[in-house]
């Protein structure tokens, strides 16, 4: 796969201190922000290149139509329908008449254009607030043409965080496990995707089974576990220019390891003298060093983003728990008490709080919790589901659901689906197979 540059040529904030929208991003989906994304305007000569180049009759179209679909994902925001607006886009972008999108109720615009320079996409676009009647941001990217859709999340990105306040996680892709076949005998390769579904690629043939992909935080590097010869060996793998590496053999592993924060080292666990404790490997020189020495299981652990601290799962109460300690395994302390079995725990980006499935009466949960293990929250209960992966601004999760086999041993299935911290905004996530074991990139553009 080819890096993707992007050159911003301009940013505007005019008035920006003055505007009057503001996005309740507590809430989830209850008060959605009323938007118009008009269609980005595109003059005639660069439609017919375009077409040449993409075979695409509207590329502004399109684009707008990835923000729109974007923005109405979040939960946050409540894109109008097209048919109501009032004001042809190129006009739009040089001047909204205000009272027109007021009156079909859009509180935010985005307009723009998009052009063919030199057989290089040039996209403007600028967002306006209705209710003050001001342009609040504008931009323009320059990249190859077939980069359109990453321009459309780049925009989303630009326009969630100008009006929450916080970082978008529109320009990132999700990693996972592509499962085809009857439950007992699937075949499992590597995939990788846009966030919202598009572009999918299968990045390994199903020879042999694959599980738990993990990103990079710090860039688009992955590790993996893959069974070699019926041993469990974890790899490293470059999204961007395909290299792997064998980073080892680890009889008694069933799960990859995650990344640290810095990218320097991975965390994992494995069984060792026929008990699974917590490792670390330095990347650089392969070192490994013992985390926990504990008789019980140890086991998912996960770096908390400063680096300082790791949380993990252990049965040394009697039943699977979650925990936290330092990074070098001192000061071990419980956080979990509730009732049921704890697993899978994975600190957010932010910090605040950890995620977790969680089993209870026959029935699994998506939770999250604060570091100290108050807070508890569950999200989302199903039959069968774990796995949570965070997105890099730490609002939303990903994880897979399987639904039961009938009386027959037929209708199984596994699929991606993502919810918010509000809990109301859950969405299955398109995959053209079945799919687990989801991990979130960072953001592209940083």
């Amino acid at each position: 796969m080819k890096k993707i540059g992007l050159l911003i040529f301009f940013i505007i904030l005019p008035n920006a201190v003055n505007a009057l929208i503001e996005v309740d991003i507590t809430r989830g989906n209850l008060n959605p922000l009323p938007i118009a994304v008009s269609p980005l305007s595109i003059d005639e000569n660069s439609r017919k290149n375009f077409k040449k180049i993409l075979q695409k009759n509207n590329i502004g179209s399109e684009i707008s139509t990835v923000v729109e679909n974007n923005l109405k994902t979040s939960g946050l925001f409540n894109p109008l329908n097209k048919d109501a607006f009032l004001q042809a886009p190129d006009i739009a972008n040089l001047k909204p008449r205000f009272e027109d999108w007021a009156l079909i109720k859009a509180q935010a615009l985005i307009t723009g254009e998009v052009s063919l320079v030199e057989e290089k996409l040039r996209v403007e676009f600028r967002l306006w607030d209705v209710l003050a009647g001001k342009e609040m941001m504008a931009l323009a990217f320059t990249t190859v043409p077939t980069n359109w859709r990453r321009v459309g999340h780049i925009i989303t990105d630009k326009v969630y965080e100008r009006l929450t306040g916080e970082k978008g996680y529109f320009d990132t892709r999700i990693i996972y496990v592509a499962e085809e076949g009857p439950k007992t005998k699937r075949i499992k390769k590597l995939a990788i995707m846009d966030q919202d579904g598009a572009n999918n690629k299968y990045i390994t043939l199903g020879n042999e089974l694959v599980l738990t992909p993990r990103f990079n935080p710090t860039s688009q590097m992955v590790t993996y576990l893959s069974y070699f010869r019926n041993l469990p060996r974890v790899y490293l793998l470059d999204i961007e220019t395909g290299m792997q590496e064998v980073v080892g053999d680890f009889p008694g592993m069933t799960f990859a390891p995650r990344f640290s924060p810095d990218g320097k080292k991975i965390i994992m666990s494995f069984a060792k003298d026929g008990n699974s404790d917590i490792y670390t490997m330095d990347l650089e020189n392969r070192i490994v060093e013992r985390i926990t020495n504990h008789s019980s299981i140890d086991t998912s652990p996960s770096y908390s983003p400063d680096g300082k601290y790791i949380c993990f799962n252990s049965d040394r109460s009697g039943y699977q728990q979650i925990y936290i300690m330092d990074k070098d395994g001192r000061n071990v302390k419980r956080i979990s008490f509730g009732k049921g079995l704890y697993g899978t725990p994975v600190w957010s980006p932010r910090g605040d709080l950890i995620a977790f499935t969680k089993l209870h009466k026959g029935k699994f949960y998506i939770g999250v919790m604060r570091t100290d293990g108050s807070g508890e929250r569950l999200l989302t209960e199903n039959f069968y589901q774990e796995a949570p992966s965070w997105s890099p601004n730490g609002r939303v999760l990903i994880f897979y659901r399987e639904t039961k086999t009938d009386d027959k041993g037929e209708g199984f299935s596994a699929k991606l689906w993502s919810i918010d911290l509000t809990g109301y905004n859950e969405r299955l996530v398109p995959t053209p197979s079945d799919a687990s074991d989801p991990s979130w990139s960072s953001l592209l553009s940083n």
